[in-house]
C-alpha cells in the first residue's frame, strides 16, 4: 500500500517538540537529516557517546504516515505547536510501497576484496567463482557488508595476509565481517569485541551462518580477554583509536601485523604519531575520504 510522507526543515532546537508532535499525530517513523547536506556547511556526525544525541544546526525531519492520514489536520496541528512554521514549509508527497528488502538486495551484489575474498548476500544461490573464499552476510547489515570504504580497506588487508592457524582480534566488530573473513581465510580462532550488545548478536548470527561460530568468541570491551593476538584489526573511529593506542599495543603479539581504520583523511597524521611508540613499518592506504593505517607491533 502507498504511504504519506511529510518533510520539513527547522532549527535543531525545535526538533524535539516537532518530533513529539508528529508522533502524537500518528507518524509511523521520523528520520532526521542534515539540512546542509552536500553543501560547504555539511557536518558529519558519527557514533555519539552514551546518552548523547548530537544534531546539525538545521535538520530535515521526514515523517511517514498511513496513506489516509488527514494532511490538513496534520498541517494545522504542527503550525499550532510551532507557530513559526508556515504551511508552505510542509512538503507532503505520496510514497509508493515496495519490497524494501528486495530493493536493497538488487543493489547488494557479490563484492571482491583483494585476490580471493568475496562478500556475498546470504541467499544468493547463483554465485560461483573458482577458488573464492566466500563470506555470506545478511544484506540488511549495511555498514558491515563491505560497501563502506573502511570495511573494504580492512577486508583487502586481511586478504593479503597469511592467516593460516593464527588468532585474530576484530575490535569494533559490528556485523563480524572482518573476524568471519579472517576465519574463512584460514585463521584458527577470532575474537570480536564491540561496545554494542546488538553488534555481538549480529556477529554470532553471521558466524553461525558461515559455519565458523565454534571458532569465534565475542565480548564487550570490559569482558574481553587480555591475551595478545597474532593479527589485530580495529575499524572504529579516530578518537577511540587514539585513546586506546596503549591498550591495543598490549593486545598484539610482538612482530604481529595490525590495521586501523575508521579514519578520515587528515586524521591519520596524529594517529601515526600516537602509535609510533609501539608499532613500526607504519603506512597508510586511502579509499575515497577514508584511511587505513597498518604496520607491525614492535618486537
Amino acid at each position: 500500500m502507498p504511504w504519506l510522507e511529510l518533510s520539513l526543515t527547522l532549527p535543531a532546537d525545535r526538533q524535539p517538540e516537532c518530533e513529539d508532535a508528529l508522533e502524537e499525530l500518528g507518524a509511523l517513523s521520523v528520520t532526521l537529516q542534515d539540512a546542509d547536506a552536500e553543501t560547504p556547511d555539511e557536518r558529519a556526525i558519527f557514533e555519539p557517546g552514551v546518552d548523547q544525541t548530537p544534531l546539525w544546526s538545521r535538520v530535515v525531519l521526514t515523517a511517514l504516515f498511513e496513506d489516509d492520514a488527514d494532511r490538513a489536520f496534520i498541517a494545522t496541528e504542527l503550525c499550532r505547536v510551532l507557530p513559526e512554521l508556515q504551511p508552505a514549509q510542509l512538503d507532503f508527497r505520496a510514497v509508493a510501497d515496495q519490497d524494501w528488502e528486495r530493493a536493497w538486495m538488487d543493489q547488494f551484489k557479490p563484492m571482491r576484496f583483494g585476490r580471493r575474498l568475496w562478500i556475498v548476500p546470504w541467499n544468493d544461490e547463483t554465485f560461483a567463482e573458482p577458488d573464492a573464499v566466500v563470506v555470506r552476510l545478511d544484506p540488511g547489515l549495511a555498514f558491515g557488508t563491505g560497501t563502506h570504504p573502511t570495511t573494504a580497506l580492512c577486508l583487502e588487508w586481511l586478504d593479503g595476509l597469511d592467516l593460516d592457524g593464527r588468532s585474530v582480534t576484530d575490535y569494533g566488530c559490528g556485523s563480524g565481517v572482518l573476524a568471519i573473513a579472517a576465519l574463512k581465510l584460514g585463521a584458527a580462532r577470532a575474537l570480536g569485541v564491540d561496545n554494542d550488545p546488538q553488534a555481538l548478536t549480529a556477529t554470532r548470527d553471521n558466524a553461525e551462518r558461515n559455519g565458523v561460530g565454534d571458532r569465534l568468541d565475542v565480548h564487550l570491551p570490559e569482558d574481553a580477554p587480555d591475551a595478545p593476538a597474532d593479527v589485530f584489526v580495529a575499524n572504529i573511529l579516530a578518537g577511540p583509536l587514539s585513546e586506546l593506542a596503549e591498550r591495543f599495543a598490549a593486545l598484539v603479539k610482538p612482530g604481529a601485523p595490525f590495521a586501523l581504520s575508521g579514519i578520515l583523511d587528515g586524521q591519520q597524521h596524529e594517529l601515526l604519531d600516537c602509535y609510533a611508540p609501539w608499532f613500526e613499518d607504519l603506512r597508510t592506504q586511502q579509499r575515497e575520504d577514508w584511511i587505513r593505517i597498518d604496520g607491525r607491533r614492535r618486537a
